[in-house]
């Protein structure tokens, strides 16, 4: 883990967004299409802390994005080419846009300022969407990436923002997989290779801290 001072800087709130992956109803709610993985992500503290996130980052000026992950009813342009697809479609709850099921769940709130992309394809929230764009409009440097799951799209999120050239940053307590055990394996093993690993406390004390005021 990086010094505090460290983390300090590369969260400035100025160059800085948080992005809430696949946080939605149908996901992580209590009607979820994958009861688990919504299990995990409450019982784990993983959703409660993608809220005080979110929280801490409107109170300090941080940009929050959400992405979203649906599907139209009838399916076009939707991802077959994949297992995971092909279940996800037969899924009794299904992500469809409009539904409540692609709304931000409980306990994070969404604000008035925070950007909502919205997904139809593929299993990243960065690569073929808006995200990247809205990003270096913003002047982000650092992208702080929460929510679900470990097991896809929270890697995906990862390398993609890597590779696009912005400082991933990865709160540990606030992402969740299944089973249990493979959210830390994967942080270990793979996420802090390319990412700085971190906790939600420690963001939120970043964001808290009185900024210095440069001078001339």
């Amino acid at each position: 883990m990086p010094s505090f001072e460290q983390l300090a800087e590369q969260l400035d709130p100025t160059s800085t967004a948080l992005l809430t992956v696949e946080c939605q109803q149908g996901v992580v709610g209590k009607d979820s299409a994958l009861p688990e993985l919504a299990a995990e992500a409450r019982s784990s503290g993983a959703l409660h802390n993608v809220a005080r996130l979110v929280a801490g980052a409107h109170e300090a000026g941080v940009q929050v994005l959400h992405a979203v992950a649906e599907r139209r009813p009838d399916g076009r342009g939707a991802n077959h080419n994949a297992r995971l697809f092909r279940a996800a479609g037969r899924l009794p709850v299904q992500q469809h846009t409009g539904s409540t099921a692609v709304r931000i769940a409980a306990p994070i709130e969404v604000a008035d300022e925070d950007l909502v992309v919205r997904r139809l394809h593929g299993l990243s929230p960065i690569a073929g969407t808006d995200v990247d764009a809205l990003l270096r409009n913003l002047g982000c440097r650092s992208l702080l990436i929460t929510g679900v799951s470990a097991n896809i799209a929270i890697p995906n999120a990862v390398f993609d923002a890597v590779n696009l050239g912005y400082a991933a940053v990865v709160p540990g307590d606030a992402i969740a997989g299944v089973p249990s055990d493979y959210t830390p394996a994967m942080i270990r093993n793979t996420l802090a290779l390319v990412a700085t690993i971190t906790t939600t406390d420690d963001v939120l004390a970043c964001w808290k801290r009185p900024r210095r005021v440069r001078r001339a």
